[in-house]
This record gives structure tokens, C-alpha cells and sequence, in this order.
């Protein structure tokens, strides 16, 4: 689900091995040396850049699950430090789970994460999402009661977005926001999203870069909005802070929207409307050289 929903390699049926709910166990203990390390370098590095960079709240969680002891966290260690803070736990998976078992484990306030590490030839991008993608990206802002609650609204959206066909409007929403959401900080941005925030490129290029478009987020215009897995974002948008965007979570009906927008046209990922709220006209130049290649 969430950034991966498009690929083709999600798997449909619970592999040999896996529980009646997909996960599995993680195998802490066959991780080689060289795995260790290969996290321990991906986590240095990103968090030496994303301090100036990314909301407070990262930071924070990052300290409070004690994400910098070093190697590959051990689920159950870090299940047990979040679950005290917020009440959510990190289960592994054995791939890209199917819609329907995704939004269960976040309405359960369970986060699924992938237990393979990519390779250092990989070090820099890689599709299918890892461990250090999932755990590193992702799970530090579980630490944050509010982010944690939306995540669980998310889930429990899902489960109701199945029944009104409009997974792909809602999944938008989560590429958007928990993937590569920017949040504003007083009259500068912010990272929150993990897709952003476990890429030291994109890291950079999301908040410097004049290419990408920033626009003010709205929940009906982002779930119109289409995206690419591909490359890096044409547009961000940018949210006001945690607590709007939980409370206009819950308190949004989104089945008049799923009505609404099925006979609406959608928008490219570079679009602007007359509509938005926009803080940064890209150049999409970025985009354009990618075309010419």
C-alpha cells in the first residue's frame, strides 16, 4: 500500500510461512555483519543532514525509541519502547501486503515493515520498500500521540474506502502526506514525510530545489492529484500541523468526496489551480530533464 500501491509485485496470497495476518517473524538474528553496518551508515548520514531540516517531532522520536543504538533494530525492543508511548508496535511482513490487510494493521495500530535491508548498491534508491525505509522513515513519528492517531484514522479510512472503491483516491492521501508531506514551522517548511526523510537526496530536493511545486494542503485536491513512483515529487504539499491534519481526518466524511470527485477530472502531479494556496511555483526543470533523457 501507501507509495507502493502501483506495483506490480504486491502479493496476493500469504506466503509459506507467514500468519493468517501476513506477518512473520523478523529474524533479528540472521542479519550478517555487514547489514549492521550498512544501517549504521544510512542512519548516519541521514541524520546528519536532517536536524535543520526535518519537524522537531522526528527528532524526538528517534531519541525516545533509542533508533541510535547501533545495527538494525530488533522489532520486539523497539514494539516494546513504542508501545509505552503511544500504544503502536512494529510487525514485519514478508513483502507488499494487500490493501485490505495494510488498513487492518493501522487501524490495530500495528505499522508493517519489510525485514530485508537493501544493498549498498542500492544505498541511494531503491522501489520496493526495506527496513531502514520503514523503521527509520516511518516509525519515529509514532512516537508523536497526534501522528499516531492519524495514522490509525488513516487505517481505519481505509477499511471504509474499500467499500466505496475509491482506494485509489485514498491512497494519494497517504503518498502525500506519510510518504512526502512537508508540514509548515513558523514562515519556513519542514520534512515529515518518509519517503523524504530516508532519502538523503530527496532530503535536499524537496526543500531547496526550485523544480518541485508547494502547495498548501487540501484533502479533496490531494485525493484528485496523481503521482509518480519513479522519481521525485513534482509537487508537495504542505500541511499546517499535525493537529489539522488529524482533525480534518476525523472529522471529514469522505464518502460525499468519493461521490464527488468520481465525476471530476483529476489533476497531473504538476498541476496548479486557481484554488491553490501556493507557496512555491516549480519549474518543473527537474521533471523536463527527466523527459528529455
Amino acid at each position: 500500500m501507501g507509495e507502493y500501491a502501483m506495483a506490480s509485485h504486491v502479493l496476493q496470497t500469504p506466503p509459506e510461512g507467514a500468519s493468517s495476518d501476513w506477518t512473520i517473524p523478523q529474524n533479528w538474528s540472521a542479519y550478517t555483519p555487514e547489514e549492521h553496518a550498512l544501517w549504521d551508515v544510512l542512519y548516519e548520514r541521514q541524520t546528519k543532514m536532517l536536524p535543520s531540516r526535518v519537524t522537531p517531532a522526528f527528532m524526538e522520536g528517534l531519541e525516545r525509541l533509542k533508533l541510535s543504538d547501533s545495527g538494525i533494530p530488533n522489532f520486539e525492543e523497539l514494539s516494546e519502547r513504542l508501545h509505552k508511548l503511544t500504544g503502536w508496535q512494529v510487525v514485519a511482513v514478508p513483502g507488499l501486503v494487500p490493501d485490505e490487510v495494510f488498513f487492518e494493521h493501522l487501524a490495530n495500530r500495528r505499522f508493517v515493515a519489510g525485514n530485508f535491508l537493501r544493498t549498498p548498491e542500492q544505498i541511494d534508491y531503491l522501489q520496493e520498500p526495506d527496513v531502514f525505509h520503514d523503521v527509520f522513515g516511518h516509525v519515529p513519528l509514532l512516537a508523536n500521540p497526534v501522528f499516531a492517531d492519524y495514522m490509525q484514522a488513516y487505517g481505519m479510512g481505509g477499511m471504509k474506502a474499500i467499500k466505496h472503491n475509491a482506494i485509489h483516491n485514498l491512497s494519494r492521501l497517504y503518498w502525500y502526506t506519510v510518504e512526502f508531506g512537508l508540514i509548515r514551522d513558523g514562515d519556513d517548511m519542514k520534512l515529515y514525510g518518509a519517503g523524504i526523510v530516508s532519502s538523503r537526496t530527496e532530503s535536499i530536493f524537496a526543500l531547496d530545489d526550485k523544480s518541485p511545486n508547494r502547495i498548501g494542503f487540501d484533502m479533496k485536491r490531494v485525493m484528485q492529484t496523481r503521482y509518480r513512483i519513479d522519481d521525485f515529487q513534482q509537487t508537495y504539499f504542505v500541511i499546517d500541523s499535525f493537529e489539522d491534519l488529524l482533525k480534518q481526518t476525523i472529522d471529514t466524511d469522505f464518502a460525499p468526496i468519493y461521490a464527488q470527485i468520481a465525476n471530476e477530472s483529476e489533476y497531473e502531479p504538476a498541476d496548479i489551480l486557481p484554488t491553490d494556496r501556493v507557496y512555491n511555483q516549480g519549474n518543473q526543470a527537474w521533471a523536463n530533464r527527466v523527459t528529455d533523457n
